[in-house]
């Protein structure tokens, strides 16, 4: 089993249009290969930082999860509402990866 957890900081004036982005890439997401869960959450201390929280049968489930069209989409839209970098963890019960 793979996790991902992506904590976002987007802009203030930008969080309805991410979460509007975000609803239909979560959407399609839940319907892929190897997919178990696919959650996005607000920090309801920072209006400006969301979690995606994310989990996976394995690391090949997730490789096509990448280039899907959904999160082409959802990424055209996100990066114009962060408002700093996204910080990705990838969680295997041999290590965490961040990026």
């Amino acid at each position: 089993m793979i996790y991902v957890v992506a904590t976002l900081t987007v802009k203030p004036e930008m969080r309805a249009e991410l979460i509007a982005a975000a609803k239909a890439c979560i959407a399609e997401t839940r319907k892929e290969p190897g997919n178990i869960a696919y959650d996005l959450h607000e920090s309801v201390t920072e209006s400006s930082k969301m979690v995606f929280v994310e989990q996976w049968e394995n690391a090949e489930a997730l490789e096509p999860h990448r280039k899907a069209e959904h999160m082409k989409t959802f990424g055209r839209v996100a990066v114009t509402c962060f408002a700093a970098p996204p910080k990705i963890e990838i969680i295997t019960p041999a290590n965490v990866v961040t990026r």
